[in-house]
């Protein structure tokens, strides 16, 4: 797929991907801005913010933004990670112009109503409440605490409610005027799009936007030297635990090969995990490996649900399936097993005008070479058995090992003697 690259006087990045046989086209903004970039007493203002961004503008009420871009028959919505936040509309390719008037609208002109500021206080409280009841996505947040602590990427990017309850209007501002600037943003339209009009209308919205100086988030620190674990003692029908070790940040070439070590230890129904400890051991409903990265961190981490009874016994068989994976052999059928399955996941994820907007614009918003998947799939089918295991010997070690658990646990003691690589 080809994408066009150009930068407004501002600093504003546009990326546009002309996709002539799609019916649809989609008009994303999205910011260097997300929870990494908080301290400790504004966390969960990212994310409040976005929520805020839906509740008017110069141009618009709350209800007219919802009631336009429902009559446009448009697919709307926002997101905050750690490291940016988004606003996005999709609608058919002729509307295309007009969603684009809407969320730039929402992401230059936001009001921050005091009067909606109260009311959203509820809704991002229930937000937590409703995933502190779902402990799958739950552990993910304990993970984080364990694997960087006391620093803006172990907090949770929805924050605590007794933030969410204090903050002002001012804070809202502040942190918009200092986040939300060009040099920081990029525009991304994808779909069936004249790339010269989309360029000229993102001349015209965001052309005027004043620059203002660049604050980058705070960069992690990692110094951890034993293997740690974090239980969070609830009652539940089933345990959910995440187990793994610190890996690379975003980029690193090494992320290759382990991309493909993960898949042999943790995609798909075929893989080492599902077939040991579902197919064999029937110990749980899910088991995934996974590979997360950030700017400046990564980790390598096995998810798993399983019943209470044998949450010791899952701890011992995940440690187990990790050292093999580092120590044992790999065949040649497998590795090519696990590169085909990587190849056809990015083929058949990459099919929407959403999916390749998201492709293109987070690899331009977070500084990181463009690549195409042709490019990616040279470097997967290039992975050696001596490429893994290499990259296994750095990640898999004591020193970078953890393990976080929520279920009815009390005593971490039985679960830290299974703890060793």
């Amino acid at each position: 797929m080809k994408y066009y690259k150009d930068v407004l006087d501002n600093g504003l990045r546009v990326i546009t991907v002309p996709m002539k046989d799609s019916q649809s086209a989609i008009a994303m903004v999205a910011v260097e801005a997300g929870s990494h970039y908080e301290d400790k007493k504004i966390n969960g203002l990212s994310h409040f913010l976005e929520h805020m961004c839906f509740k008017g503008t110069e141009n618009r009420t709350g209800e007219q933004i919802n009631y336009e871009l429902d009559s446009l028959g448009a697919e709307s919505n926002a997101f905050t990670s750690d490291e940016f936040t988004g606003y996005y509309a999709k609608a058919h390719s002729k509307k295309v112009g007009k969603i684009l008037d809407v969320v730039s609208d929402m992401y230059l002109n936001p009001l921050f109503p005091e009067k909606d500021i109260e009311t959203e206080r509820g809704v991002i409280i229930e937000e937590i409440n409703m995933y502190e009841d779902l402990p799958m996505r739950n552990v993910e947040v304990l993970m984080e605490e364990l694997l960087y602590g006391d620093q803006p990427a172990g907090r949770p990017i929805l924050g605590p409610k007794e933030n969410i309850k204090k903050f002002t209007r001012d804070d809202f501002v502040n942190y918009y005027e200092t986040h939300y600037i060009p040099q920081k943003t990029v525009v991304v339209v994808a779909g069936n799009i004249d790339k010269k009009d989309i360029l000229k209308q993102v001349k015209e919205k965001f052309g005027k936007a004043k620059t203002a100086k660049v604050v980058k988030k705070q960069k992690i620190k990692i110094s951890q030297k034993t293997p740690a674990i974090k239980i969070k003692n609830k009652k539940l029908d089933q345990t959910h635990l995440r187990i793994g070790f610190h890996s690379f940040k975003l980029g690193d070439k090494r992320n290759i090969p382990l991309a493909v070590a993960k898949t042999i230890l943790g995609g798909g129904m075929s893989s080492r995990l599902f077939r040991k400890m579902r197919e064999e051991l029937g110990m749980c409903y899910y088991t995934r490996a996974m590979l997360s990265t950030s700017t400046d961190a990564g980790n390598f981490v096995v998810a798993a649900g399983v019943g209470n009874s044998r949450a010791e016994e899952a701890v011992s068989v995940i440690i187990d399936e990790f050292k093999k994976l580092r120590d044992d052999e790999i065949d040649e059928k497998e590795l090519k097993k696990a590169k085909e399955f990587i190849m056809g996941n990015m083929a058949t994820s990459h099919e929407t005008s959403e999916s390749w907007a998201d492709y293109f614009g987070f690899q331009e918003l977070l500084h990181q070479e463009i690549k195409t998947l042709k490019q990616i799939e040279k470097e997967i089918r290039a992975v050696t058995v001596k490429d893994i295991k290499r990259v296994l010997k750095q990640v898999i070690k004591k020193d970078k090992l953890n393990l976080a658990m929520i279920g009815p646990h009390k005593d971490s003691r039985k679960f830290e003697k299974h703890l060793k690589v």
